[in-house]
């Protein structure tokens, strides 16, 4: 499977530079990620092979806190469930996007609104 997905993104990086046009390619992330306290991904996260890693000009995650404490929700009526919801509240409608790697340019992260109703995502209003 390694050696299959080394293939392929061998080949998407060669039509790229032949037809001088992007390719954007989605990859799942490893188990490894749920296994950490700390849930944002690293390019190490990328499933089946460092060629996606090793190949791709750009790499970009998608990344909601609140996906991850909305699962663990404590028991209502609690001190703790009363710290879990105004951590949600604080986090709900955010989502970072992170630039892993960028060949030719800088990385970081983006910052933004997330509305889970329409899977969109927007800039923060200024306040």
């Amino acid at each position: 499977r390694v050696q299959e997905i080394s293939e392929i993104t061998q080949g998407l990086k060669a039509l790229a530079k032949e037809l001088s046009v992007p390719v954007l390619a989605l990859s799942q992330l490893s188990r490894a990620v749920e296994t950490r306290d700390d849930k944002k991904p690293l390019l190490s996260d990328l499933r089946e092979s460092g060629s996606i890693e090793q190949d791709a000009d750009v790499v970009m995650f998608v990344y909601r806190e609140a996906y991850y404490l909305e699962r663990k929700e404590p028991q209502p009526a609690t001190v703790d469930h009363a710290e879990w919801q105004s951590k949600m509240n604080d986090i709900a409608n955010r989502a970072e996007i992170i630039i892993g790697k960028q060949r030719h340019g800088p990385t970081g992260n983006v910052f933004l609104e997330f509305e889970a109703m329409f899977t969109k995502f927007k800039d923060i209003p200024n306040n």
